[in-house]
Parts: C-alpha cells; structure tokens; sequence
C-alpha cells in the first residue's frame, strides 16, 4: 500500500516552507562552509536572536509554582490574558476591545491564520470553484500555502512601487472577474502592514479605502498586525485597522508576541475584532486544542501591560534601528542604490534589488550561501512579484552583519 494514498492531495501538494528548505540547505554546507572560514550567518528567518525580557523570564518562573496551574486552559484564553489584549490595544491604539467575545489565544499568529483560513474555505477541487482569499504579493509566504492546503484560491495583490506597495482592490477585482472566476467566490482579503517581506507601512486613507471595499462586497478584512510594535520612527507608528470607524463589522486582527518579546518559540498571541468571527474561531479550535500552558499566559499578560515590557520593545526598536544603519552603509559601498530605494521605518527586514549581473533571486541567494556563508531569502519566494529582489533579516548581531558586509566585499558580491 502506498501510504501517500492516505493523505489529502491539497496538503501534499503543498510546497515546503521557505525557511524549512534554508535551513536544510544551510546545514549541508555547514561544515564545508566553516572549513574556509565561511561559517553560515542567518538573515533569513525573521526571528529575534536577543534574550526575552527578563521581567517576562522571572515572571514566568514565579507563576510556575502556583496551584493547577499546569492544568488545560481554555481555547479562548484565560481571562487575565484576553484581559491583557484589550489594555494592549488600548494603550497602543486608543481602540476598545471586549476580552469576554472579540479575544481569542492562538499559538501564534502562524497557527491563528492558518486556522482561521481553513475555517472559512469550503474546499473545492476546481479552480473556478475554489473559495477565493486576497493575499498581498511579495507576502508572508505561507498564505498561498495556507489557502491552498485548506482547498480554496489564493488570488494575488500585486504590491508594486508603482501602487506604492497598496494594490486597488476595485483593479484586482476587475481582472480576477477577467479572469473567469466568481467574484461571490471572495470570502476574505489579507493585509500585512507593517508588510512582510517588504516592510512598508500603508497610509491610513488606504486602509479606510480597504474597509469600505471588504463591507461593499461582504469580505471579511483579515489583519496580520505582527510586526505592528517594530518602527523607529514615531511619526509612521503603525495603526490598528479598529481605529477606522466600522472595522469590526468586518474585519479581524491578528497579533503575535514572537517578535516584540524576542519568544518565537514559546508561541503565544491573539485574534481580535468582530465578534462572531472570534466565537466561530474559537468554536473550530475547540476541537483542535485545550489552551495554551497558563503560567505562560499570565506572565505574558504581565509583560504586556508593565513598563519593563514597554522599555524592551523601546530598547529593541533602538538597536534594529542601529543594525539596519549597519546593513545600509554596507551595502552602499558595495553599490546598492540606497538613496533612490524605499527604506523602511518598521521591521527588521530589508527588501533590496539583486546585482545587475543576476537574472533571478534564487541563484544570487545560493551564491551568497554557498560561496560566504550568507543566507538570505530570495524573493520570489514571497511570490510572483518578488522576482528581482531579496530579504534581508537583520537579526543577528552588529558584529555578524559587519562580517556580512566584510565577506561580501572579499568575495566580490556587489549590486
């Protein structure tokens, strides 16, 4: 028996996740690499590579001794944690969220939307059948796939600097009608701003334009806020779609503490907004799990609402601001155009144009790998638009991102 036959297709036809197959290829040439002093540096994952806050640490160790707290907890979240997401986002945005039906705990935002897509799709088999999600392009490249494996069609935004990174939505809905399929087909459009890969932010009248366009056509507005505490600059601090009046008829945010706290692989974070789509959420999880571990919600909804976890964030935004300058003034001496580009003011991502001598993504980033060491992502990893470009992760510390520069100069990768 051919035990593949037991599987559903969508999900075995699913691609592999970029960074999985980076950090397999990464490890097979880790020991040739190290052997000519290459030894691999990551700038690919976006995962913080400091300490958590210490605050969160010792909290965490306090809250682990108390009674049944290793007990299951709840698929929404305990109180004190959906308590803690609603002053969040209060402080942050000024918006009112009820912790008792517009909260819901995810192991992270990766698993929320994953979730969240799945729930939403009626599967379908062909294309022109397909339930149809939105989803930004460059973008975080497990939407298509997530779309994808639930049976539905992941339908491109071209983010362009010509639309400066925000797509029309009337535009895309006139070529995806052009293109035969059901415009009642759409059931949700995805937005990503502070944006992965690119790290753009988009202007508040565009958000406004994107919430009347999903109530219009009855679309459900999915938000993924993940990088929403990464700026450095306070005048392009990112925004809430709940700041824009009626949002929560239609629209849901999703928030993850991995990057702000630097616990990517505690997984924790939350889904907020309409009311309805966080109860039918939470209905679906209910079967999928009992809660994430308690101690841990609760010294997060410590770190969240504290001035210790405020002064982090504060401290880490000032060092990816110092890590980026570092990336950039190498990168202008080894001939990147980086008066003429778009830099970003939010997340620790550089989104950069391959060496003219370069027709695709991929080879420039497997030369970079196999020749310095250095591991970025391509960009047509993040789709069809990304082609031409790559990410950067400045993650890593000072001293290995001046060694980045220093081996891209000895081993001649220029623009």
């Amino acid at each position: 028996m051919k035990m593949e036959n037991l599987f559903n297709e969508d999900i075995m036809a699913m691609d592999t996740y970029i960074m999985v197959k980076l950090k397999e290829k990464t490890a097979q040439l880790a020991e040739k690499l190290t052997q000519k002093n290459r030894a691999p540096i990551a700038l690919s994952m976006g995962a913080p590579t400091s300490s958590p806050p210490q605050a969160l640490i010792d909290k965490l160790k306090e809250f682990l001794t108390e009674d049944n707290i290793h007990t299951y907890s709840v698929t929404r979240g305990e109180s004190y944690f959906r308590q803690a997401c609603a002053q969040r986002m209060k402080n942050c945005f000024g918006v009112n969220i009820d912790p008792d039906k517009e909260v819901c705990s995810v192991l992270g935002a990766k698993d929320g939307l994953a979730n969240l897509i799945r729930f939403i799709i009626n599967p379908k088999h062909e294309d022109k059948e397909k339930d149809i999600i939105l989803i930004p392009d460059p973008g975080y490249a497990s939407y298509s796939q997530m779309v994808k494996c639930s049976g539905g069609l992941a339908y491109s935004m071209p983010l362009t600097e010509e639309n400066d990174y925000q797509p029309n939505l009337d535009d895309v809905l006139s070529e995806l009608k052009e293109n035969g399929y059901d415009e009642k087909k759409i059931k949700a459009v995805i937005i990503n701003y502070p944006n992965n890969p690119l790290g753009v932010m988009a202007s508040r009248s565009y958000v406004q334009s994107v919430i009347e366009f999903c109530k219009k056509h009855d679309i459900l507005l999915i938000s993924d806020a993940a990088y929403c505490d990464l700026y450095y600059d306070e005048n392009e601090k990112p925004f809430s779609v709940f700041e824009f009046k009626g949002a929560k008829d239609i629209a849901v945010e999703m928030y993850t503490l991995s990057k702000p706290y630097a616990i990517t692989g505690w997984r924790l974070g939350w889904l907020c907004g309409n009311s309805e789509v966080v109860a039918r959420f939470a209905k679906g999880k209910s079967t999928i799990d009992n809660g994430i571990c308690k101690a841990f919600q609760k010294a997060c909804a410590y770190i969240m609402t504290s001035s210790e976890g405020d002064e982090y964030i504060e401290h880490a935004n000032a060092a990816y601001k110092r890590k980026q300058s570092i990336m950039l003034k190498g990168l202008k001496e080894l001939g990147w155009p980086i008066e003429e580009l778009k830099i970003p003011n939010t997340t620790f991502y550089l989104w950069l144009p391959i060496p003219r001598k370069y027709d695709n993504s991929t080879k420039f980033c497997e030369d970079l790998l196999e020749k310095s060491g250095v591991v970025i992502v391509p960009g047509s990893a993040f789709g069809k638009y990304g082609e031409g470009y790559f990410r950067i992760s400045y993650v890593c510390s000072d001293a290995k991102l001046q060694e980045v520069i220093d081996r891209m100069k000895a081993d001649g990768f220029r623009f």
